[in-house]
């Protein structure tokens, strides 16, 4: 197993899989849209990518499905919603569910990470960059996606070197 601060893939099997290389992929999940990022093992620096806007499952796993042939990420990374107390609330389950269908249909590691205030920072950053209120909308989870991913990256950095041990 592959113990690395709190990074670690939702199934055990796949967490030995965390190279730390190559592309991933980040998703703000929500019942209506997905925020999509992107970025480099190497780089560390995430991008937003794209909104997926659609109110199916099929629809949403069919737009991340030419996501995933185009990017070929080697890790998939997924925020996971909680009140500021670390409570869940009802996203959260939605989040673990949608990461394990990302797991089953992709075989790659994903990764959870704590997404506490993502959407407040990337709708701050919005505002800095002159974009207010409804023209907001179709950035919003992409950035938060970005965000999430970052923070998945500046987590790698904090806990380098990893240990691999046996099961």
């Amino acid at each position: 197993m592959l113990k690395c601060g709190a990074l670690q893939a939702i199934n055990n099997d796949k967490t030995i899989q965390l190279s730390f290389q190559g592309s991933v992929l980040a998703f703000d999940y929500g019942e209506k849209r997905v925020g999509v990022a992107n970025g480099e093992h190497l780089i560390g620096i995430a991008h937003p990518l794209t909104t997926i806007q659609a109110e199916s499952t099929k629809d949403k796993l069919n737009a991340i499905d030419a996501l995933v042939q185009e990017w070929q990420p080697t890790t998939l990374v997924v925020g996971l919603p909680a009140y500021l107390d670390g409570a869940q609330h009802a996203l959260t389950a939605l989040c673990q569910k949608f990461a394990r269908r990302l797991d089953g249909r992709y075989h790659l590691p994903v990764v959870l990470i704590d997404e506490r205030l993502s959407s407040a920072q990337a709708s701050q950053t919005l505002k800095e960059l002159g974009i207010h209120g409804r023209q907001q909308k179709p950035l919003l989870d992409q950035m938060a996606a970005q965000i999430i991913l970052q923070s998945y990256f500046d987590q790698i950095q904090q806990t380098r070197p990893c240990i691999v041990t046996g099961k």
